[in-house]
């Protein structure tokens, strides 16, 4: 069942299926560059994770990096035996903390030899990437600057979320729901960038590889539409409700208009 939107379906954003949009797509995208690029490159899938500890549900205090090894082994190596004199008093069992593990996915193109160097990095923003103050900004922002400022590797953001605070940059975003950002390496400090709108599809975006080699070309639009259709996004989706964030007034006569075939449960 095809989306009624030409662009991205906005109602994506706040009716649950996000991560599950967030992830397919990661796939699709990576999937399409594996069969488009030169062999010279390889396409790879990588994860950022961290633990949030709050000391109640309602504000994270604590947040780290998980070590990347885990250690096993019989836990009750290295004790004594100790005899115990009177059976020990029944234990009360509370909560100390609260913990939320998030994983953010990226992909990454490298240099397909041994030593596998960066090339480009493609990032879908998440919602977490979105929120100042918080774990998943301050990871992001650090990857960000890094790359920004280490001229080792061109860097792709796709941001197509309308919630959260817009990624730092000096000159003004364009006044539009979505961004498109391509930062290569070697024209730092200078981006391009693409305005997305629900009205039209989104537009096909260059992704730069080592020189002297032509840029690939990642046109979103088709994956988008085949993630929708796939996994049959549009019963699970109510357009009867209203959009958070709210949409200008200048845009609901259109998006009245864009909807008018869809029955508020298709």
């Amino acid at each position: 069942m095809k989306s009624p939107f030409p662009g991205l379906d906005p109602f994506i954003e706040g009716c649950g299926l996000w991560e599950d949009f967030h992830g397919h797509l990661i796939e699709k995208i990576g999937e399409t560059l594996t069969d488009h690029l030169p062999p010279k490159y390889v396409v790879r899938t990588g994860e950022r994770s961290y633990v949030v500890l709050a000391e109640d549900d309602r504000r994270a205090e604590h947040s780290f990096k998980p070590d990347v090894s885990v250690l096993t082994g019989d836990p009750t190596a290295g004790e004594t035996a100790t005899a115990i004199a009177e059976p020990l008093a029944a234990p009360f069992s509370l909560r100390a903390y609260v913990e939320d593990e998030f994983r953010e996915r990226f992909i990454e193109i490298r240099e397909n030899d041994d030593r596998g160097q960066l090339v480009t990095c493609i990032e879908v923003l998440s919602p977490s990437n979105k929120k100042p103050n918080s774990p998943g900004w301050g990871l992001y922002q650090r990857k960000r600057q890094s790359l920004f400022m280490g001229h080792n590797a061109h860097l792709v953001e796709i941001d197509l979320l309308r919630g959260g605070q817009a990624m730092p940059i000096v000159d003004a975003w364009p006044d539009s729901p979505y961004r498109l950002l391509v930062a290569r390496r070697q024209r730092m400090p200078y981006c391009q960038v693409w305005d997305v709108y629900f009205d039209r599809p989104l537009p096909v975006i260059p992704i730069p590889l080592l020189q002297p080699d032509p840029d690939g070309l990642l046109e979103l639009q088709p994956l988008i539409n085949a993630i929708y259709s796939r996994w049959r996004y549009r019963p699970s989706i109510d357009y009867s409700r209203p959009l958070i964030p709210p949409l200008p007034a200048e845009v609901l006569t259109w998006l009245k208009d864009t909807l008018a075939p869809t029955t508020t449960r298709s």
